[in-house]
């Protein structure tokens, strides 16, 4: 599977997990409820829908051009890393407003999914590639 049609199978298993992941780890990380919990886990699936498109993207242009192929696990850990690194800039500030918390309480709530989620990109990429294979680009 390629193209436009993994990225859509892979964002939407991805994101359905992340949205139940997520609104669990806002109730009881942050104490909050399952109202305001799932929208914020909802919002914040919406975001990362975008970016998992656009990092992706780049990530593969940068991929394709590399002269070592397939995907090592520090290629894997760089692609989590980056792809996390984006959500925290989008995030803190969306979790601030919406839990109505600080920023500082906020980054920490957003430390504790995100280290949760890179493991989770980890994880989820290699199984994912594992059962759908290698995109084009890191085919040798």
């Amino acid at each position: 599977m390629q193209g436009l049609k993994r990225k859509v199978v892979y964002v939407s298993l991805f994101e359905t997990i992340a949205i139940g992941l997520t609104s669990t780890g806002l109730m009881l990380m942050g104490g909050h409820d399952a109202g305001h919990a799932g929208t914020a886990a909802v919002a914040s699936s919406l975001i990362a829908i975008v970016w998992n498109f656009a990092f992706n993207t780049m990530f593969e242009a940068w991929e394709v051009r590399q002269k070592t192929r397939g995907r090592s696990w520090k290629r894997r850990a760089a692609h989590a890393i980056g792809f996390e690194g984006g959500l925290l800039l989008v995030l803190v500030p969306l979790f601030a407003w919406w839990l109505n918390i600080s920023l500082w309480d906020a980054l920490v709530l957003d430390i504790w999914l995100l280290m949760f989620f890179m493991i989770y990109t980890y994880i989820f990429s290699l199984a994912f590639d594992h059962v759908f294979g290698l995109p084009a680009s890191a085919q040798g």
